[in-house]
């Protein structure tokens, strides 16, 4: 009886587990100051080491801005990325340059958002994931939590 209350119970907590992307333990401040300053630091599994080099070989082009950083900050935040990316079988491919909200795994949870959400005043784009996860910064994206009513189901 308590094996199977113990599966059950486990059975429950995956989809919560599912629903966090943890940012991993010791985080260099250099990797949150910086890249926070602009948008959340992203979780670093949301793209592949290799993605994460890509980005972190043009920041003097970083989406359309100049986002340079000191030499060796650059490299400590690069292997920091590289060291904790996703797995590419899990992520997918995605454009070039990188961009999670173009992931397999981006586009898999969020197909059946409408297009007009992503160019609501208080969304702007699908980079933005505050604006519909409230706890994104701390790697939740729980569908229970939307902060726009009309994207909750």
């Amino acid at each position: 009886m308590k094996t199977t209350t113990f599966i059950a119970l486990l059975a429950c907590a995956f989809p919560a587990l599912a629903d966090r992307v943890a940012m991993p333990a010791k985080t260099p401040a250099s990797y949150t100051a910086e890249c926070s300053s602009c948008h959340i630091a992203y979780q670093p599994s949301l793209l592949s080491a290799k993605d994460w080099r890509i980005i972190m070989d043009s920041l003097d082009k970083h989406f359309g801005t100049d986002t340079t950083v000191d030499r060796k900050i650059g490299l400590e935040i690069k292997t920091f990325l590289e060291r904790h990316g996703g797995d590419p079988r899990h992520i997918g491919r995605t454009a070039n340059p990188p961009r999670i909200s173009e992931s397999m795994h981006f586009v898999r949870h969020h197909h059946d958002v409408p297009s007009k959400f992503w160019r609501d005043p208080r969304v702007k784009s699908a980079a933005n994931c505050e604006a519909c996860h409230r706890e994104a910064a701390k790697g939740i994206y729980s569908e229970s939590d939307i902060a726009i009513p009309e994207l909750r189901e």
